[in-house]
């Protein structure tokens, strides 16, 4: 069953059909999903998918472009919802220099709040990095992020800096863009990172693969990203399948 590691089905994009799409998955070999946490309401709303579908599992984190709005009273009641059954991430976290607010030094300090919280609580995280390659890097070095573990989401960079977390013993989430004809370096570096190393994700509602890039992305766009990393890779979609979910239960799941 297709393992989605990340998405946001709380988002309004889903607002209109959310019942009807998330119980259609089983049907569709969608078996379980993250819904992650990107903003203090967007945990709030994580947490109440997980308790009403079974097959959703959350992360508890705070986006790098929505860090302006954490202080130490947000950051504490955060911190508590880590220990919620079914939270198996601290996420998504890290950096994004895309755009302009908050600046750096703001989201600098909350990605490392949030990685020692991660330790702290000895949950995996999920790394945003966006337009931040060298700092990112730089930071989980410094705060030995290989001894907390996770998943680089939507991996954007070089097949050299996917070598520098894959020395750090991290993931990779791979969804719709490599399915994108400009996405040259993404696709040279999903050829050069293990199979073991790598999981499904959509981002859902962003990010769908071609041949529906553009419009909503949902789970079931999935089987696109297996076929087009199992071209790359050289093995079958349904191996690309089995090994992604295979992985992702090992992250997440400890299993």
């Amino acid at each position: 069953m297709i393992f989605d590691s990340h998405a946001h089905y709380d988002d309004e994009a889903f607002d209109g059909d959310r019942e009807q799409l998330l119980t259609s998955f089983k049907e569709h070999g969608i078996g379980r999903v993250i819904n992650v946490g990107a903003s203090l309401e967007s945990c709030k709303t994580t947490l109440q998918l997980i308790r009403q579908y079974p097959f959703i599992y959350g992360a508890m984190g705070v986006h790098p472009s929505e860090t302006g709005e954490l202080d130490e009273e947000s950051f504490a009641w955060l911190c508590g919802q880590c220990t919620t059954d079914k939270v198996v991430a601290v996420g998504e976290t890290g950096l994004d220099y895309h755009w302009k607010e908050p600046e750096p030094s703001v989201q600098k300090m909350w990605f490392e709040r949030q990685m020692e919280l991660a330790r702290e609580v000895k949950l995996p995280v999920i790394i945003h990095s966006r337009d931040a390659a060298k700092d990112t890097l730089d930071m989980m070095k410094a705060l030995h992020a290989g001894d907390i573990g996770g998943v680089i989401h939507c991996f954007s960079y070089t097949k050299e800096i996917a070598r520098e977390y894959l020395d750090m013993g991290y993931y990779f989430g791979i969804g719709g863009v490599i399915t994108f004809q400009n996405a040259k370096k993404l696709k040279e570096a999903v050829e050069y990172i293990p199979a073991d190393k790598i999981l499904l994700e959509t981002d859902s509602p962003y990010l769908a693969p071609e041949p529906n890039r553009g419009r909503r992305n949902t789970s079931l766009n999935l089987p696109y990203v297996a076929q087009k990393i199992a071209e790359l890779k050289g093995i079958s979609c349904e191996e690309v399948v089995e090994i992604t979910e295979r992985n992702a239960e090992k992250l997440f799941l400890g299993q």
